[in-house]
């Protein structure tokens, strides 16, 4: 699915842009579907998805909505996460023709108010053995820089897990402000790839607009977690090939025992 030039990219940055994995009219129909999605839910739902530590960065009152586990709540989603165009790519950068789910999110970043992330690794929140968890931002609209697009270290998977600030789940500001990373504007239909070490975080959006992604984080089947944090509902199905697992009273999103559970239990979340 992807290009040897591509694959390399990676491999040396821990990050790549696919241009155009989806149409605009794709990404219009996927937008349209999250924006009905999070309209239903905020009618009883107040939620708001900003880290403590995005007011270390900015004095603007942000927001930021959002919903886990969205192929729960609608069919197009179901058949977003599997579609080959995704799990291909997702195959050839993880390394192996096997692709699990590990969660997905839909977030929406208001216009003029839209909430940052400060500089963080996604390792902390879910460390798995093997290190094979990446992550895939899809674009259902335009993301320039002033809609506060992903920003990215290059190169910093090769750094392996960084201690975090100690007032929060991020990295120290000091070391690591957002004016020291690489923007990585897209357009809709575009797919981020990234690991689960880079560094990586995102500004405010201020522009006129809203920004619509879905992040989708896949891993190997054969990589256990290293920590039995960040369970969710949906962890464990198989977005591409199968689950090597030999025995089916063994949980597949965690490869132990279930003790007769019908599935994970729901497990807290702290991550974006």
């Amino acid at each position: 699915m992807l290009t040897a030039e591509q694959k390399q990219f990676y491999e040396e940055n821990g990050y790549l842009l696919v241009k155009s994995m989806f149409s605009k009219e794709e990404a219009a129909a996927y937008r349209q579907e999250g924006h009905d999605l999070i309209n239903r839910i905020y009618q009883t739902e107040t939620v708001d998805a900003t880290w403590g530590g995005a007011r270390q960065i900015t004095t603007v009152q942000t927001k930021l909505l959002h919903c886990h586990d969205v192929q729960f709540y609608s069919a197009v989603f179901s058949k977003l996460i599997v579609d080959d165009r995704l799990t291909g790519a997702a195959a050839d950068i993880i390394g192996s023709p096997n692709v699990q789910l590990h969660h997905t999110k839909m977030f929406i970043k208001p216009p003029e108010k839209g909430s940052p992330f400060p500089m963080h690794q996604d390792y902390p929140f879910f460390p798995h053995d093997k290190h094979s968890m990446i992550a895939a931002i899809i674009h259902f609209d335009d993301a320039p820089v002033e809609k506060g697009c992903v920003l990215v270290v290059p190169g910093s998977h090769k750094l392996g897990p960084l201690p975090t600030a100690a007032d929060g789940n991020h990295l120290p500001l000091d070391e690591y402000p957002l004016e020291s990373a690489v923007a990585c504007p897209a357009e809709a239909g575009d797919v981020l790839f990234f690991s689960y070490l880079t560094i990586h975080g995102s500004n405010v959006n201020v522009s006129s607009e809203e920004r619509t992604t879905l992040l989708v984080q896949m891993r190997d089947p054969e990589d256990p977690p290293s920590k039995l944090v960040h369970l969710s509902k949906g962890q464990g199905m198989m977005l591409r090939g199968i689950n090597p697992i030999k025995s089916f009273i063994k949980d597949p999103t965690i490869g132990a025992p279930m003790n007769g559970a019908m599935g994970p239990t729901m497990g807290g979340d702290t991550k974006m």
